[in-house]
């Protein structure tokens, strides 16, 4: 069974060298029901919703076993939220999802893949360099070209998901391509 483990919202604004000079980033889970509006989780924060968030990418979300993945590569934990994700799930290949397939997440919400994430110089100087401190555009391009970047939702029906909600798929369009098949490859 597929199933939302963590909701992560922003936990601080840290400055950043990019253009918006803030991120939002640095997500970390909260208890208890959260309420999913048009523009993702209550209570989080998108620093830069033309490139991660408004409508289009509201939820970032991302499985646990890609992120068990990277804790083996990197060999340090990767909590949940440490991606920036706002969803962390398990039990489902998100990468696999087709543009355009829709999800149920608890009794309410519904939401639709829109695209992949794409790794960027902010993403990279959060993960210091991936583990290697001097090579931030070096943890972009091995980000992306394992493909597991994970996908972007929109909000479809808005309501409250918690830890623990079942995660259906409702509809999966034949002809679309995955996350996976549309990700940078860097």
């Amino acid at each position: 069974m597929a199933q939302v483990t963590a909701i992560c919202v922003v936990a601080e604004l840290h400055p950043d060298k990019g253009k918006i000079g803030t991120t939002a980033i640095d997500k970390r889970p909260v208890d208890g029901p959260v309420r999913i509006g048009e523009y993702g989780a209550y209570a989080d924060v998108q620093a830069d919703r033309k490139h991660h968030g408004g409508l289009d990418k509201a939820l970032y979300v991302y499985a646990q076993e890609d992120a068990d993945f990277w804790a083996a590569e990197l060999d340090r934990d990767i909590p949940p939220g440490r991606f920036g994700e706002n969803l962390r799930t398990v039990g489902m290949d998100v990468n696999e999802a087709r543009i355009g397939e829709r999800w149920r997440i608890g009794d309410k919400v519904v939401v639709e893949v829109t695209s992949p994430r794409i790794p960027c110089q902010t993403f990279a100087r959060w993960m210091g360099g991936g583990g290697r401190e001097d090579d931030a555009r070096g943890w972009v391009k091995r980000f992306a070209q394992e493909g597991r970047v994970g996908p972007y939702l929109r909000v479809i029906e808005r309501g409250s998901i918690a830890a623990g909600d079942e995660i259906t798929v409702l509809s999966v369009p034949d002809d679309a391509p995955t996350i996976r098949d549309v990700s940078p490859k860097a």
